[in-house]
């Protein structure tokens, strides 16, 4: 099969977040059985090792300048103006801002030449490349939505943690419209748990829909050889993203104070690409570290005796869980966090959604070695059954095939 991939994030390398991460190791399983062409952008961080590298796992790479916040109008008249283009077109500024005509040129150029036989959309912004006549022309056009933009800001919405209030209540209405809309532009829609199915459903209308779940490369985290004890905690993701950024000042502001008062050595590790300023802000915090990009998450997560996510916001499975739990680390998560995750029957993590809850379930992990060493091995047990790469890539290739 002759497959077009549409990403505007560069998958490579793929340790930079969610998106990257998923998109990579599904290209790299489609790259081994089938005829792959990646189109995607690049940006100024992205090295020529970089992708020369990704050229090797696919059978033709093309890359163009990635669109910059430099190139979008700046003050209240460039907002109004944003917005009024939503209104007008139904497309959010999130995902029109990556629309490079040159790269749209290329894309319809490749298609009217037949030179794919399925396109898949690797994250939902990336649906403006695709236009309604491909659903015609090909028997597969995908969207692998990653999260609902909707769903998001309703969880944003419900959870206090909008950015801005007036602007969301706006929005909300009109981002339901905009995935109603495109979703009908595809023949196959793919979330990443059942959560989400049961979500997007009313959404999607008659387009089928698919849980592709994520999954970890084994080798990238290895089990770890001993349980490090101590009071060390760590927390990992993209620090630039909305998500990770409410979750890592809950955990620095809310979670560790309380927990310090109990374990005055207790440390907090914010490990991840790009922190914005208000996550460097809070290594000034008594027992707060403040990475960034690290060579190894692994290497910090083997030296931490729990791993927390106490996410309040994010769709859809989290790498982040998944790692820490391939890892070895026992995981203390909120139902964000978690979900996606068969965790309770068994017991492979513990599960808080308050700041009690954290401070409890952390305090039983912290005096419990056994309990550690129970949640490790059954957390490494389920991904290792479930959640490798190899599982995720055979479903999403299922989907292509798919004849329903």
């Amino acid at each position: 099969m002759r497959i077009l991939m549409i990403s505007a994030t560069f998958p490579y390398p793929p340790t930079l977040g969610g998106t990257q991460i998923r998109t990579f190791y599904l290209l790299k399983h489609l790259g081994q059985r089938h005829e792959v062409t990646l189109v995607t952008q690049r940006s100024p961080e992205v090295t020529d090792d970089d992708v020369a590298t990704l050229a090797t796992y696919v059978d033709k790479l093309v890359c163009f300048p990635r669109p910059t916040a430099a190139d979008l109008q700046s003050g209240l008249t460039g907002k109004l103006s944003r917005f009024a283009h939503f209104l007008a077109t139904g497309t959010p500024p999130s995902t029109t801002y990556l629309h490079a005509p040159a790269m749209q040129q290329w894309i319809d150029e490749w298609v009217e030449g037949g030179h794919c036989d399925a396109i898949t959309c690797e994250h939902s912004v990336n649906e403006v490349f695709v236009r309604p006549s491909y659903h015609q022309q090909m028997k597969k056009v995908v969207v692998d939505i990653h999260s609902s933009l909707y769903g998001t800001l309703v969880n944003q919405l419900q959870t206090g943690t909008a950015e801005r209030l007036l602007r969301d209540r706006l929005n909300l209405p009109l981002l339901r419209r905009y995935e109603r809309r495109y979703a009908q532009k595809f023949t196959d829609l793919v979330i990443t748990t059942e959560e989400d199915r049961q979500f997007f459903a009313p959404i999607a209308g008659q387009t089928p829909l698919h849980v592709v779940p994520n999954g970890v490369d084994l080798v990238q985290f290895p089990y770890r050889s001993a349980d490090p004890g101590g009071h060390s905690l760590v927390f990992v993701g993209a620090m630039d993203y909305i998500a990770n950024v409410d979750t890592a000042k809950f955990l620095a502001q809310a979670i560790l104070p309380l927990l310090r008062q109990r374990y005055s050595d207790a440390a907090l590790y914010l490990v991840g690409n790009k922190p914005t300023a208000d996550v460097q802000a809070l290594g000034n915090l008594p027992g707060v570290v403040v990475t960034g990009r690290v060579p190894s998450v692994a290497e910090y997560l083997h030296r931490a005796t729990v791993c927390v996510v106490p996410m309040r916001i994010g769709f859809g499975i989290k790498n982040k869980t998944l790692e820490a739990m391939a890892a070895g680390v026992p995981v203390v998560a909120s139902d964000r966090g978690l979900e996606g995750l068969a965790v309770d029957q068994p017991q492979r993590a513990l599960r808080a959604n308050s700041v009690e809850e954290y401070v409890g379930a952390i305090g039983q992990l912290f005096e419990q070695p056994n309990l550690r060493a129970t949640l490790s091995a059954r957390g490494r047990e389920l991904i290792e059954t479930t959640f490798t790469w190899e599982r995720a890539g055979q479903a999403y290739e299922a989907v292509l095939s798919y004849e329903g």
